[in-house]
């Protein structure tokens, strides 16, 4: 395992401080979060669900919202939230019979870091 320390997110300004790719490489941790995330999103379905989730009204959705726009049964999108809140993309919590989802903006800050690569710093001078 690296000892290498998570990607740097943001200055203390709140603006994005780097692209790490084009600073350093990434470490074996920081590679192994990252791509578990960007499989989770590899699928349309779950793209959807997670900007779904984002847009909604209040940025939480219930399950039930998230059912209808998809032409899948509902242990599918159980499915693709579950492996949405495994990536550590989105949270949940249970409320009676419904569980709710938002989405873990740490999580859309370090992808966000990740691609903020400017293309004129990977093109060889």
């Amino acid at each position: 395992m690296s000892k290498q320390a998570g990607l740097p997110l943001l200055a203390q300004d709140g603006e994005a401080c780097c692209a790490p790719m084009v600073h350093e490489p990434l470490g074996e941790e920081a590679a192994a979060d990252l791509s578990r995330m960007f499989k989770a999103l590899s699928d349309p379905i779950r793209l959807r669900l997670l900007s779904l989730i984002a847009s909604h009204e209040g940025g939480e959705a219930c399950v039930c919202d998230l059912i209808g726009p998809f032409d899948v049964s509902q242990p599918t999108i159980s499915h693709h939230l579950k492996v949405l809140r495994g990536a550590g993309l989105v949270g949940s919590e249970r409320r009676g019979t419904w569980v709710y989802y938002w989405v873990l903006p740490e999580a859309l800050a370090k992808l966000s870091a990740l691609l903020q690569i400017p293309v004129a710093a990977t093109v060889p001078a």
